[in-house]
């Protein structure tokens, strides 16, 4: 390898430190970001290490300590089959947070393979999804994940199916939008023209410059999904009540009298869902901020 070239390659090293450098520090310098990341960390470090933090099973019934409020035994009381509300927020985390981040990964997934075949391939092909996309738009997002879970089923497995089958659609067209755009530039052709495959031109060549929007989408599709569990294990056509999720806690305290005499049974669950979702709303930002060139 000549000199020159060496030097180049280092330059471009230089250069790439210098950004990743610039961009830490922008996104440090954002204190809501830090803020959010903070508290995103902090819930889901005490939902992963619930047997370390609590030694109550959360769907053990003690009939003696039914609606019991907090106290130095149970720190956020008890609900009315004498279950550890606090234990119950912990291991509810675990498969809220879980659906909602593998609901959002699988739908991103989808939408970033038929995005790259629709803006790549175009014509017929770009019509054909396009027209499938706005087919799934039609319906209201909550309405249509309603209808499927009334098909498929309770499950937190078929939770996570319904939120990937729905969840793909914004993805896809701004995968779609950058391909549009980045399959006339100079590099591409020139992998066209040295017979590189077009699944190798579009996986390896293009997509990765479009990640960084999809990144941020994906942190705003959690929030989201975790809003839609909730909602739907609130309503009771989520995850089956006998798992604790965040939602099914809530759905538990619905009734008049919990809500006028048992504040801590609906006040709990309702302020974490609360925080976490504004905790990644607020690191979204942060990353669209550092990753979206738009926003530099």
């Amino acid at each position: 390898m000549s000199k020159q070239a060496v030097s180049l390659k280092e330059a471009n090293k230089k250069q790439a430190s210098s950004l990743l450098r610039k961009n830490i520090r922008k996104f440090v310098n954002n204190k809501l970001a830090m803020l959010g990341l903070a508290f995103v960390v902090i819930i889901v470090a005490a939902s992963v290490l619930a047997p370390v933090l609590t030694s109550y099973d959360p769907n053990e019934i003690s009939l003696g300590e039914m609606s019991q409020a907090p106290s130095a035994a149970h720190i956020l009381g008890t609900d009315k089959l004498g279950r550890d509300v606090f234990s119950r927020v912990l291991y509810g985390g675990r498969v809220s947070v879980f659906v909602g981040v593998v609901g959002a990964l699988s739908g991103s997934l989808i939408g970033m393979v038929l995005g790259s075949i629709a803006g790549y391939f175009g014509g017929k092909t770009d019509a054909l999804l396009i027209r499938a996309s706005e087919l799934f738009q039609t319906f209201p997002e909550m309405i249509l994940i309603m209808i499927l879970v009334s098909i498929l089923g309770q499950g937190v497995g078929n939770l996570i199916l319904v939120f990937s089958i729905t969840g793909w659609m914004t993805t896809f067209r701004m995968v779609r939008n950058e391909f549009l755009a980045l399959r006339e530039e100079t590099y591409v052709q020139v992998c066209e023209a040295f017979g590189m495959s077009k699944a190798a031109v579009m996986f390896k060549q293009i997509l990765p410059n479009v990640l960084s929007p999809v990144i941020v989408a994906t942190t705003v599709n959690v929030a989201g999904f975790i809003l839609s569990e909730a909602s739907l294990s609130f309503l009771g056509v989520g995850v089956p009540s006998s798992v604790p999720t965040w939602g099914n806690i809530l759905n538990a305290a619905k009734s008049i009298e919990v809500v006028t005499n048992y504040w801590w049974l609906w006040a709990v669950p309702g302020v974490v869902i609360s925080v976490f979702v504004l905790a990644i709303n607020f690191f979204g930002d942060g990353l669209r901020d550092v990753l979206d060139p738009k926003q530099q």
